[in-house]
C-alpha cells in the first residue's frame, strides 16, 4: 500500500499510531536540544549561566517560528493536494515552502544581529546574566537558515506519509547534540558558546538530510529545480495556514518576556533559571500533545480533502482521547516528584524550591490543554487558518498577558504562577465549543457526499 492509500483506506487507529510513535519520538528527541543544552549547562557552569539562556529563549522561538510559519503552512496545503490527488501542485509547494524559509531566516537573522544587546536587556538580561545570553545567541543566530530548513520542512516529510523519515530527521540531530555537547562545554571548556556550536552543527546535519530526503526517489514530493519560483497565491496560502502555528510561537515569546520580566521584579535571576526548566519539562509535555495533532494531520488534511467524513471524524475521537491522556499522566508525575525533575538541571537550593513550587501550579491544567491544542489545530488541518489563530492566541494572549500583568501586583510570584492554569481553563471552555460545532458539521458534510439511493 502506498503513502497516499494508505491515509484513504487504513484504519484510523493503526494509522494514528503509525504516524504517532515516529512523531512523538521525533519529537522528544527534538526536544532534547534545548534540554540537553540546559542540564550541561547548568550543571557545568552554574545557575547563572542557566538563566542567561533563559534569557534567549524568546528569541529562538521566534526565529523557530518562522521555520514553522513556511513548513506547516506548506505541509497543510501538501496534505490537501496530495488528498485531491494533485501531485504537482503539492511539489510547488515544497518548492515555494523552501524559497521562503531561506528568505525569512535570512532577514530574522540579520535584524536579530542588529538589535541583539538592546534585544536581550529588554527580555530581562540582568549585568550577571547577559554575558551568557550573548554568547549563545551570536553563535545560534548563524544557524537560523540550517535550523529552519531541517525543522521546517520536516512537516513536509510527514504530510506525505514518512513519518519514519521524518523521526530519523529529528533523531540524527538531537543524538549528534547530545554527543557534541559535553565535548565542547567539558573537554574544550567552552561553556555555552561549547553548547551553541554543538547545537548548529546538530541543526546543519538536520538540514543535509531533510533536503537530501526530497532529493532521492523515496519521497513521494520531490523538490525540483523548477518549483523553487515564488507563485503569489501559494505563498499566500502557506503563509495564511501558518499564520496560526506562527502566532503562538510569537505570542509564546512574548509570554516568556514578560515572565522573565516580572519574575526579575519579584524574585530575581534564580527565578528565571527555574522557569528555563519549568520550559523545558513543559516543551517535553506539549511536545508528545503535538506529536498527535503530527500525526491527526495528514490524516485529517487528505480525508478532509477527499472527502472522506467519517475518517476525519474517527481521527479526531481518537486524537483528543490521547492528547487528553498524555496530559493527566504528565501532571500526576509533575505533582508527585517536582524537586526530582528540577534538581535534575540544577542542584542550587534556592532554584529548587522555586522551581518545584512553581511547576505544580504552573503546569497543573495539563489535561485540558491537550484538548485545547487538538481542537485549535483541526482548523488549521482543514485549511481555516483565522479561526485556529484565534484559539491558539487565547491561552498565549489574549487570556494570559493580561493576567500576567495584573496577579502578580497582588499576589507576588503566586500570581506569576497561577496566571498560566487559570488562562487554559478560559481557553479550554472557548475552544470546546467552537470546536464542537465545527465537528457536526462534518455530519452534513458527510450526508452531502453519501451515494444517492434509487427510488
Amino acid at each position: 500500500m502506498d503513502k497516499t492509500t494508505q491515509l484513504r483506506e487504513e484504519k484510523i487507529g493503526k494509522l494514528l499510531l503509525k504516524f504517532f510513535i515516529p512523531a512523538v519520538i521525533g519529537n522528544l528527541v527534538n526536544a532534547l536540544y534545548n534540554i540537553v543544552d540546559r542540564v550541561y549547562i547548568g550543571r557545568g557552569v552554574g545557575d547563572l549561566a542557566l538563566a542567561g539562556l533563559s534569557i534567549t529563549f524568546p528569541i529562538m522561538i521566534v526565529i523557530a517560528g518562522f521555520g514553522m510559519l513556511m513548513g506547516i503552512g506548506g505541509s497543510v496545503l501538501e496534505s490537501l493536494n496530495l488528498g485531491k490527488k494533485d501531485k504537482e501542485n503539492a511539489d510547488k509547494v515544497l518548492g515555494n515552502t523552501f524559497v521562503l524559509i531561506i528568505i525569512s531566516s535570512i532577514v530574522v537573522s540579520i535584524l536579530c544581529f542588529i538589535i541583539k544587546n538592546p534585544l536581550l536587556k529588554a527580555f530581562g538580561a540582568s549585568a550577571n546574566t547577559i554575558q551568557y545570553a550573548d554568547e549563545y545567541l551570536s553563535i545560534i543566530l548563524l544557524g537560523t537558515i540550517v535550523q529552519n530548513l531541517g525543522f521546517g520542512l520536516n512537516n513536509s516529510i510527514r504530510s506525505e506519509g514518512n513519518a519514519n523519515i521524518a523521526m530519523i530527521t529529528m533523531i540524527i540531530g538531537a543524538a549528534l547534540n547530545i554527543i557534541l555537547d559535553p565535548i565542547f562545554i567539558f573537554v574544550f571548556h567552552m561553556g555555552v558558546k561549547g553548547a551553541a556550536i554543538a547545537t548548529v552543527i546538530s541543526q546543519t546535519a538536520n538540514a543535509v538530510w531533510v533536503i537530501s530526503h526530497f532529493r532521492s526517489k523515496k519521497s513521494v514530493l520531490k523538490l525540483k529545480k523548477e518549483n523553487l519560483k515564488l507563485d503569489l497565491k501559494i505563498v499566500k496560502g502557506i503563509v495564511a495556514i501558518g499564520m496560526a502555528p506562527f502566532a503562538i510561537q510569537v505570542a509564546g515569546s512574548a509570554v516568556n518576556i514578560l515572565l522573565n520580566k516580572q519574575l526579575i521584579v519579584y524574585s530575581g535571576d534564580s527565578a528565571i533559571g527555574a522557569m528555563g526548566v519549568i520550559n523545558s519539562i513543559s516543551m517535553l509535555i506539549i511536545m508528545s500533545i503535538i506529536s498527535v495533532t503530527q500525526a491527526a494531520q495528514p490524516i485529517i488534511g487528505y480525508n478532509y480533502g477527499a472527502k472522506l467524513y467519517s475518517r476525519v471524524k474517527k481521527t479526531l475521537k481518537l486524537a483528543v482521547s490521547g492528547a487528553v491522556f498524555i496530559g493527566i499522566v504528565s501532571d500526576v508525575i509533575i505533582q508527585l516528584f517536582p524537586e526530582n525533575i528540577i534538581s535534575i538541571f540544577n542542584k542550587e537550593p534556592n532554584l529548587i524550591a522555586i522551581g518545584s513550587h512553581g511547576i505544580k501550579i504552573f503546569l497543573c491544567m495539563l489535561p485540558i490543554i491537550g484538548y485545547q491544542i487538538i481542537g485549535s489545530n483541526y482548523f488549521q488541518a482543514i485549511g481555516k487558518a483565522k479561526i485556529s489563530m484565534l484559539l491558539a492566541m487565547l491561552r498565549q494572549v489574549l487570556v494570559l498577558i493580561p493576567l500576567l500583568l495584573i496577579l502578580p501586583k497582588h499576589l507576588g510570584i503566586t500570581g506569576v504562577w497561577i496566571a498560566a492554569p487559570i488562562s487554559d481553563t478560559i481557553a479550554f471552555f472557548i475552544t470546546a465549543f467552537m470546536f464542537k460545532k465545527e465537528v457536526k458539521k462534518l455530519d452534513v458534510y458527510e450526508l452531502d457526499n453519501a451515494p444517492c439511493m434509487g427510488a
